[in-house]
């Protein structure tokens, strides 16, 4: 048995917005009363007047970028959270440095409902493939699952053969996590002889899914579908079927599609910025400015569900670019150079190479034996293994970028 209310799903949309629109405001009260942070940054609001989608959108946005400093302004949540740390269940540290909290209860995270759509049943064996240590990736997923009665294999980040071991070993029907690694595992599994053809359900995220690896993974007989969160709201948006139909907004977050760099709203179908309401009792966020690009889906969608959908993760709406399911920021690229003054003009090159995102370190200088060095830096400030090259003084571009996306699709 689940521990939501599927009928939520199948609401008239009037009456969903007259739910989420009342707990806003209650959140919003309580926030303002207990909350520096909130204080701070929504000023004299009465949240009675906050009744629409026209009147959230007069509040301020509330950028992801601006998290790090407002956390070392007041330690550690930046005065939003609405409980101290010691009451809460998790804590946890993403690259940035963000701090995120995870509170208690069952599916904190909202990842149930998109295992419950990928159609994991009580009594499966998931296998989950997302970190363990510090990031909350693996917790959130493991929480949905215990919520629909399904037993879990941490796996988090150890080596690809012990990974194929345990699914083998236990027969997991269904995997989470990259899928790119998802690839890994099956071709491991192919290399060592190991049968794994329990695995029958995947629901990939915090990496893009091309449509030549989709084709692979399914072709494998594997059901696929995406989800798309963050380890500030949790699960956002999942896809309930066709990748066409895009994906169901979470029943605790109300979604809007803005102008990057601004909070203006942009008309339905067309692309901008998300941002992000989470109706939380812990931790609320009040129009939280991803990064992140999408748009609202507007075609018609097979089944009875009415809730809100977007079109999926459309690309980073500013520089902060997500390699590997993880962030790799501006800021990062600039603390690599500082720690080697020897070198001038830095810039990351993101590509693809076999299904797998490349990250190359491009810096000016005159002595290409410091490359190594600075790969070994760049892992350690972003904890991803990337290259370095030693290029011409001069010769790379001063077009503004910092990280240079140049991953193909196709």
């Amino acid at each position: 048995m689940t521990v939501y209310d599927r009928t939520l799903a199948r609401r008239e949309p009037a009456a969903r917005a007259a739910a989420q629109f009342a707990t806003l405001r209650t959140l919003l009260g309580r926030a303002l009363d207990t909350a520096p942070g909130w204080q701070a940054h929504l000023g004299a609001l009465d949240p009675a007047t906050v009744t629409s989608r026209e009147a959230l959108a007069r509040l301020p946005v509330l950028r992801k970028s601006d998290l790090p400093r407002l956390q070392d302004e007041r330690p550690p949540f930046g005065g939003l959270a609405l409980k101290a740390p010691g009451a809460l269940a998790r804590l946890f540290v993403s690259p940035g440095p963000i701090l995120d909290p995870e509170g208690f209860g069952a599916d904190w995270w909202g990842a149930a409902r998109a295992l419950d759509a990928l159609g994991l049943e009580p009594g499966d064996v998931l296998h989950n493939s997302f970190s363990y240590h510090l990031t909350p990736a693996g917790a959130m997923f493991e929480s949905g699952a215990h919520a629909l009665g399904c037993a879990v294999i941490p796996a988090g980040t150890a080596g690809s053969e012990a990974q194929v071991d345990a699914l083998a070993r236990y027969g997991a029907r269904a995997y989470v996590g990259t899928p790119d690694f998802l690839k890994v595992l099956l071709d491991k599994a192919t290399e060592l002889g190991r049968d794994v053809s329990s695995l029958r359900l995947a629901l990939v995220s915090g990496a893009a899914l091309p449509a030549s690896l989709k084709r692979e993974l399914e072709g494998r007989g594997l059901r696929l579908a995406q989800a798309y969160g963050t380890a500030d709201l949790g699960i956002i948006a999942f896809e309930t079927g066709a990748a066409e139909d895009g994906m169901a907004v979470s029943e605790e977050a109300i979604v809007e599609i803005v102008a990057p760099g601004t909070g203006d709203p942009v008309p339905d179908g067309e692309i901008g910025e998300l941002v992000v309401t989470r109706l939380n009792a812990d931790y609320p966020l009040f129009r939280f400015a991803t990064g992140d690009l999408s748009a609202i889906h507007t075609g018609t969608v097979a089944g009875d569900g009415t809730a809100p959908r977007i079109r999926g993760w459309m690309g980073r709406a500013d520089q902060i670019t997500k390699v590997r399911g993880m962030f790799v920021r501006p800021e990062q690229v600039a603390t690599v150079g500082k720690r080697h003054p020897e070198v001038g003009h830095l810039r990351l090159v993101v590509t693809r190479e076999g299904e797998r995102d490349v990250m190359t370190l491009h810096a000016e200088g005159r002595d290409e034996a410091v490359a190594a060095a600075l790969a070994e830096t760049l892992a350690s400030v972003t904890k991803l293994r990337g290259t370095a090259r030693v290029v011409a003084p001069g010769s790379l571009p001063r077009d503004g970028k910092v990280i240079a996306d140049e991953r193909r699709y196709d």
